[in-house]
């Protein structure tokens, strides 16, 4: 029999929510949904900030993208977007736990509330917001091709980072391994985890880190990007096209696993 190769990589007609969509690696994991033919829910803390981003990728890419905004860093937040969601869709096919906070201040006064709402958002949401959606995840699989989960960790929770951002670190590890966690329990129902780790990206979160002061644009990315072996930041087609590639038939065998996509600052060295 003659296999067929034309749609490996399409994930037109899917249905995805985005955490964190309304910016930086989220919205970049939006625009790249959009471009390709899914229709997209994005969520964030500030509703108009969601409702903008929305309209704006809309007007770029075309095809439905709708704004569920919900504070993830707590419970009440997450519960509020699941049944936001569960009003508009029977199902949902792709999954991306990206929404995420940081924080950073020298050890000695690193404080409690730093590492609570790191952990409560990067971690205690990633967990709590799939459990609840798995009621939509489980419809989606057994329609069609496996459902799709895909955290966002960091390559901060690979290796040790240069900024005092402890909990931060902390909270990514802990979602690459929570990624393995739940992957070993429901991989059998045909929903497939994996993490992604990215490294530097032009992003509010790394800009306020480099002492650019939260600015993405008309900032001199090219300095940061030449600490990196590839010699770049990131792009939007870089991390876009990993997240489509574990979202379609192509990705289908791929699962359990944590992938840096960061130009090689881990796997060099």
């Amino acid at each position: 029999m003659q296999q067929r190769f034309d749609d490996l990589f399409s994930i037109k007609g899917k249905t995805a929510l985005v955490t964190g969509g309304s910016r930086g690696i989220g919205e970049m994991i939006a625009a790249g949904f959009l471009a390709n033919g899914a229709k997209v829910y994005i969520s964030s803390r500030k509703a108009d900030a969601c409702d903008a981003t929305a309209k704006r990728l809309m007007q770029a890419y075309g095809g439905e993208c709708i704004a569920l905004p919900a504070d993830l860093s707590r419970m009440e937040g997450v519960g509020s977007l699941a049944k936001g969601l569960a009003e508009r869709e029977s199902k949902l096919d792709i999954l991306v736990n990206n929404a995420g906070a940081a924080w950073g201040a020298p050890i000695e006064e690193f404080p409690e509330i730093g590492w609570d709402k790191v952990m409560d958002t990067n971690v205690k949401a990633v967990f709590f917001l799939t459990q609840k959606l798995l009621p939509l995840l489980r419809k989606s699989a057994a329609t069609g091709s496996p459902a799709r989960v895909i955290n966002i960790g960091s390559i901060d929770g690979l290796k040790s980072a240069i900024f005092d951002t402890f909990s931060y670190g902390a909270s990514k590890a802990a979602v690459h391994h929570l990624t393995r966690f739940l992957a070993a329990h429901l991989t059998k129902e045909r929903i497939l985890f994996n993490a992604i780790a990215p490294g530097p990206f032009p992003t509010w979160m790394l800009s306020t880190g480099v002492g650019f002061g939260g600015e993405t644009e008309n900032v001199d990315w090219d300095s940061v990007g030449k600490r990196n072996p590839s010699g770049r930041v990131g792009t939007p087609q870089d991390i876009a096209g990993l997240v489509i590639f574990l979202s379609s038939r192509a990705g289908e065998f791929v699962v359990g696993q944590t992938i840096a996509c960061d130009g090689g600052i881990v796997g060099t060295s």
